[in-house]
C-alpha cells in the first residue's frame, strides 16, 4: 500500500502550524502587569517638576509614549498628529497615576 504524499506534507508542517497558532494565542492575550519601569515612573515625575530635563527623561517619555501606542513619523507625515500624540499622553498620564504613586523626583 502506498502512502499518500500529501498526507506525509501535513504531518511535517503540523509542528510549524502548532507554533505558530500558539503565538497567535499569546500574541493576542491582554498585558496585566505594569506598564511603565520604575526608571520610566522615576523621569516622568522628574518632568513634572520645575527641574531641566535631562536627555534620560526626555528618552524615558518617549519609551512611555510609545508603549501607548504612539509612533513618531521619521517624515513628519503622520495625518494623525497631533490626536494620536495627546492620546497616548493621556494613556501615559493614566499609566503615571495609577502606576507610579509612590514614585518621588530626585
Amino acid at each position: 500500500m502506498r502512502r499518500n504524499p500529501c498526507l506525509r506534507t501535513a504531518r511535517a508542517l503540523l509542528p510549524t502550524a502548532i507554533l505558530m497558532l500558539a503565538g497567535c494565542v499569546a500574541g493576542g492575550m491582554p498585558y496585566y502587569g505594569p506598564h511603565l519601569s520604575p526608571t520610566e515612573c522615576r523621569d516622568l515625575a522628574a518632568l513634572r517638576t520645575n527641574a531641566p530635563p535631562t536627555m534620560g527623561e526626555h528618552q524615558s517619555e518617549l519609551a512611555a509614549l510609545r508603549k501607548a501606542g504612539y509612533a513618531p513619523s521619521p517624515w513628519y507625515d503622520d495625518p494623525y498628529y497631533p490626536d494620536d500624540l495627546q492620546a497616548a499622553q493621556r494613556l501615559v498620564d493614566y499609566w503615571f497615576q495609577t502606576e507610579c504613586v509612590q514614585t518621588q523626583p530626585r
